[in-house]
């Protein structure tokens, strides 16, 4: 097989921070290759030199044989790289054909020539039997079909190779299974693709070749025959980091059960999930991109409505509305916390006082010195810098941000928090500050529900680990030494020691 694209010595820094550090990577004519890493491996920061969002610091990008600078994404267009982003990049209110030709509509003296792009669009759905209709309304179709109309948009431009980002990470089974289908196809047809999958049952099924890199190195470029799912996950992760942050603290708390929930559903993203977690505790939930967990959590908060399933909340049964589980002592810090868990604009005093108005006010005035005060007791409580409550949040640093969120629900009498991504974009010194917040919580008897992608973290904190996959509880970490390997293999679908302890039961 010739190659198609070869990417030789490949860095970038961030910052004096070296991302990518000499990389090579090729893509064979007609091959998937799949690319792999933990988060901040360097997975993204390749791709996007590759797409020319990112400049390279050094090495050389050849295409055909022929070395090539791609400064933009125009550039990379016109080689034929395509690209799917996990993040559909789609406007809902055209069709199918309007956004396959957006940028490249055809005609003549500034008319364009509908019928004619119709056409070249039908013959492309009919070709690859995508099922959709050029004339249908994108906000019409589900996730999966929108994921193919960024697969026609590629192939509208004649791209040679498409690169997928977590292409499966909100697809049912039934639809990625379709998915996989439109690939085979693409590489019948000479159609190079590079898939970016935490997913190693995808991975294995899918891959001509595999490439991992860990800390901005390539470790290893395995053949299809070499790709056994648990030696990827010791590549991703490496022997000695796994072993030095292997957790020996988890353990079965005997204090009573604070929050119970049974059998809770959401149609089309989880399924009769039940899990108990007692006072005091912290209780880490693991799992890939779409397995479940922040939909799960946004449902007990109530933050979004589910289909069926009971919650018990220190042995009462609890309403899943967001007023009631502020009421008992809930707190909830999102994912998203620069959409959704403060308002930049508005200073730390006033976003710690948003949660807290019924102990601020009186008789619908709102009492400024005691928000005053509570805003400064807050910021020195946390540490968080600069030491001014006055300053906008939006003007903090990541972990600052994060604590002034924190500050929120840790100014009244919490019995449990739910945290999502702790701390995603933190630096390594705030992210130390957060664990002994929430370790400090715990210790004085709330109980804390960690989200976290981040397995060093999840071993760091987490008493109890579960771990979601694919909507459902696969299996739960409660005792004996449990390393970051246990844990993605877990996640992939593979059982471990402790999970067949667990799948017995």
């Amino acid at each position: 097989m010739s190659v198609l694209l070869e990417m030789k010595d490949i860095e970038k820094s961030f910052n004096d921070t070296a991302v990518l550090k000499k990389v090579d990577f090729s893509v064979k004519a007609g091959e998937v290759h799949a690319l792999m890493g933990e988060n901040g491996a360097g997975k993204s920061t390749l791709i996007k030199i590759l797409t020319g969002i990112y400049p390279k610091d050094g090495g050389q990008i050849y295409w055909n044989g022929q070395p090539v600078e791609i400064r933009n994404r125009t550039d990379a267009s016109k080689l034929g790289i395509g690209v799917i982003y996990q993040e559909l990049s789609l406007i809902p209110t055209l069709t199918v054909m309007q956004n396959v030709m957006l940028g490249k509509e055809e005609g003549r003296a500034g008319i364009i020539n509908t019928k004619k792009m119709k056409k070249k669009v039908s013959e492309l759905i009919q070709k690859y039997g995508f099922g959709i209709r050029p004339d249908a309304i994108v906000e019409t179709l589900t996730i999966a079909q929108r994921q193919t109309i960024e697969i026609l948009k590629a192939l509208s431009e004649d791209s040679k190779l498409i690169i997928m980002d977590e292409p499966t990470a909100s697809l049912s089974t039934k639809e990625s299974d379709a998915l996989f289908q439109i690939i085979e196809q693409l590489r019948k047809d000479g159609v190079c693709i590079i898939y970016i999958s935490h997913r190693l049952e995808e991975v294995y099924r899918l891959s001509d070749r595999l490439t991992v890199l860990r800390d901005g190195v390539r470790v290893a470029t395995l053949e299809k025959e070499e790709i056994v799912p648990a030696e990827v996950v010791r590549l991703m992760i490496g022997k000695e980091l796994s072993e030095e942050t292997a957790s020996n603290n988890l353990r079965v708390s005997e204090k009573p059960v604070r929050l119970k929930v049974e059998n809770l559903t959401k149609k089309g993203v989880f399924k009769d999930v039940s899990f108990e977690i007692h006072e005091g505790e912290i209780v880490g939930f693991a799992g890939l991109v779409g397995a479940g967990r922040t939909e799960v959590m946004r449902c007990i908060y109530g933050a979004d409505p589910c289909d069926g399933g009971t919650v018990i909340f220190e042995g009462k049964p609890h309403k899943k509305k967001i007023a009631d589980s502020i009421k008992k002592g809930f707190g909830f810090v999102p994912e998203d916390r620069r959409n959704q868990g403060f308002t930049p604009l508005l200073s730390i005093e006033r976003n710690v006082a948003l949660t807290n108005y019924d102990s601020l006010a009186n008789g619908g005035m709102v009492h400024t010195g005691k928000e005053k005060k509570l805003g400064q007791d807050m910021v020195d409580r946390l540490n968080i810098k600069p030491n001014n409550p006055l300053i906008p949040v939006g003007n903090l640093s990541g972990g600052n941000q994060q604590k002034a969120v924190l500050a929120k629900w840790l100014s009244r009498d919490l019995k449990l928090l739910i945290i999502d991504e702790p701390t995603a974009g933190i630096d390594i010194g705030a992210k130390d500050e957060i664990y002994k917040i929430l370790e400090e919580l715990a210790a004085n008897g709330t109980s804390v529900i960690m989200v976290s992608s981040d397995l060093q973290e999840l071993l760091r904190v987490s008493q109890r680990i579960i771990v979601m996959r694919k909507g459902g509880i696969f299996t739960e970490f409660s005792n004996g030494r449990v390393t970051q390997e246990d844990i993605l293999m877990a996640e992939s679908g593979i059982l471990v020691k402790e999970a067949e302890k667990h799948d017995e039961k």
